[in-house]
């Protein structure tokens, strides 16, 4: 059983070690644990920091691509060589690294596909009051537009099983932390939370740089993750406003014509007539989506049996140099 711990990285060159220093070495049930980084285009010599340390692999964007991107390319990376199990962490050493033990053991006793750290929010006192509410209504959104009881839907700290990681996908630039539970729990995989205790602030976070761009950032990715995987609903509820506003209006022109005073009301009518048009058009547009999202979930199944395949093939690859290494 393999053991891969990733950590994104943006000019961490001052946190990266003691954040390395705080992984566990050993963990009953791993074979083996192995270290990577993803340098999404660091300035600083963190890159260095990290193979002085003495991390097994790295992965280079030589220009910025963001958490989204180099997540995915971290998870990439893991997977082609050999994962069982992957842990995503950060660097800036925001979580304990005694906890990938609290991670990974629901995945080796076959409990869950996907295990988030839940953070001990209202006690971290580097958040303000403000943020602290935000992160408590973002994971309510998260967990309706999902159906899963996630309670800490921001938290990066988290473990995937080898078939869970072959399953993600990631459509957004800024952060897959929401993505992923939506498309989890629309998936019917088994993800469940755990709570981890979290280490003092060593930097300020460099994921917004506002709350209202976090706030505007995270919504947007919430809506657009429950379009993708909730299409007809989405739409069929934007779609029920105007209607049920244009029904209201005729059922009142109704009113007024049998009463016999509808000559003066035919703006009300050509009003209402457009508003129900418009919320008819909307849930046919939600058909439409529906179907594009029934498509959406076959390439998926396509996109996963292809990664089995070529992460097989490079396994075989690996396996027979090892081979022909052992009889020289």
């Amino acid at each position: 059983m393999k053991l891969i711990i990733q950590i994104p990285c943006l000019n961490e060159a001052e946190t990266l070690e003691i954040a390395l220093n705080d992984l566990p070495k050993h963990i009953d049930g791993i074979d083996e644990i192995e270290y990577l980084i993803i340098n999404d285009g660091s300035v600083d010599n963190t890159v260095e920091v990290a193979k002085k340390w003495g991390v097994h692999y790295v992965v280079n964007f030589i220009k910025n691509k963001g958490l989204a991107k180099g997540f995915m390319a971290g998870i990439d990376a893991c997977l082609r060589n050999g994962a069982d199990i992957i842990v995503n962490t950060d660097a800036d050493n925001q979580y304990c690294g005694a906890d990938i033990e609290k991670l990974v053991r629901p995945i080796l006793d076959k409990k869950a596909d996907i295990v988030i750290g839940e953070r001990p929010i209202d006690d971290t006192e580097h958040f303000s009051p403000l943020k602290k509410k935000l992160q408590h209504f973002g994971s309510y959104v998260v967990r309706i537009a999902s159906k899963t009881d996630i309670p800490d839907a921001p938290s990066g700290f988290r473990a995937f099983s080898r078939e869970a990681a072959m399953h993600l996908n990631v459509m957004n630039n800024y952060t897959y932390t929401l993505e992923t539970i939506v498309q989890a729990g629309r998936s019917s995989m088994a993800i469940i939370s755990v709570p981890i205790r979290t280490n003092g602030e060593l930097r300020k976070s460099r994921l917004f740089s506002s709350m209202f761009g976090y706030v505007k950032r995270s919504m947007l990715t919430i809506v657009r993750a429950f379009m993708m995987y909730r299409a007809l609903t989405f739409f069929s509820i934007l779609g029920l406003v105007p209607f049920t506003i244009g029904f209201a209006l005729a059922i009142r022109f109704l009113v007024f014509f049998f009463n016999g005073s509808g000559n003066g009301h035919i703006q009300s009518l050509v009003f209402s007539s457009t508003l129900m048009m418009l919320g008819f058009m909307t849930f046919i547009v939600g058909l439409q989506a529906d179907c594009i999202a029934n498509n959406r979930k076959l390439l998926e199944d396509i996109q996963y049996r292809v990664r089995r395949l070529d992460y097989k093939e490079e396994e075989r690859e690996r396996e027979a140099e090892d081979n022909k290494a052992k009889e020289r």
